[in-house]
């Protein structure tokens, strides 16, 4: 049951904004793809979309650990190639551009130098499984989630906030997968995309800080699940499906009533409003592909776009 009018969503079909240049594409081995591709070629393979306050979409290729920088005449633009896979992308309110990596923790990249850092690298001397996405708070907490190689057969990967001051504290320690997520502060919850599980998590936050209740917001289906998470300033949750060709609009009670159709491909994997409107971007990574499409409400603001 999608949800309790006993009506199928109403379908939203996307369209091709941009797609990654032909001249960027690397026709190149790599050990991302040799461990989660079967070891064949992959010329890129887009995540993490984020707007900065000037219009510029940041968007991620895991394989090859590139960040790229789309600018808002749709121009494409290396900002920075390394030795790591980078998945999710948040914005910090100082601009920084905070990357969520694989292989390294949670880097910092300052888009002007290209300089990039370390902010967390372990967790007293001990490696994470593997980071997978990232979000902030109104506070400037950051929210991120060790995902590695969990799955249903390993139910241990972990939800991580790390607050300004430096303290980290573990919310979750039982994930099958988790991946997206996003802080809800009006209704005081946390989501968390729990891709193996094919489901998204919601889980009250505490006084204290804490998680209490974790429970199945809703459910679904595939051979992959929910990926990127975004919220509207209705309470509605958007989530990327990675195998099920588009993404999915819940309402605050958890009920499906939008889906939107992808034109080429079958793996959404991350999505963002774009600031201040109900366009939603998102990232179709088999096609390189960055699609748009206007939802019902706009797009919560971020903490990227509150004055440092």
């Amino acid at each position: 049951m999608l949800n309790l009018s006993f009506t199928a969503p109403v379908l939203i079909d996307a369209e091709v904004l941009t797609q990654l240049p032909h001249h960027l594409r690397k026709q190149t081995p790599s050990s991302w793809a040799d461990a989660n591709k079967g070891g064949k070629i992959i010329d890129s393979f887009l995540e993490g979309p984020a707007y900065d306050r000037l219009g510029n979409l940041y968007v991620t290729d895991i394989p090859h650990g590139r960040i790229f920088r789309i600018t808002p005449s749709l121009a494409w633009e290396l900002v920075l190639e390394y030795d790591g896979w980078p998945n999710g992308i948040a914005i910090h309110a100082d601009c920084s551009v905070w990357i969520a990596d694989y292989r390294q923790g949670i880097l910092k990249l300052d888009p002007a130098s290209g300089k990039l850092e370390t902010v967390l690298g372990h967790r007293n001397s001990e490696s994470f499984k593997g980071i997978n996405d990232l979000t902030f708070d109104s506070h400037g907490s950051c929210y991120f989630t060790d995902q590695g190689q969990t799955g249903m057969h390993d139910p241990s990967g972990k939800v991580y906030r790390l607050s300004p001051d430096g303290r980290l504290d573990c919310l979750v320690s039982n994930a099958p997968s988790p991946n997206g997520l996003v802080v809800d502060e009006i209704a005081q919850a946390l989501f968390v995309a729990v891709t193996r599980a094919n489901a998204i998590w919601r889980g009250p936050m505490q006084k204290d800080g804490s998680v209490s209740k974790m429970a199945a917001f809703q459910t679904f289906f595939g051979t992959s699940g929910p990926d990127g998470l975004a919220l509207d300033e209705q309470g509605g949750v958007a989530m990327a499906h990675g195998s099920l060709g588009g993404a999915f609009l819940m309402n605050a009670r958890g009920e499906v009533t939008h889906y939107v159709r992808s034109p080429c491909g079958n793996m959404v994997t991350n999505l963002a409003y774009i600031p201040g409107t109900n366009t939603l971007i998102m990232a179709e990574s088999e096609s390189g592909s960055i699609l748009r499409a206007e939802l019902p409400a706009k797009g919560r603001m971020l903490y990227s776009h509150q004055k440092p």
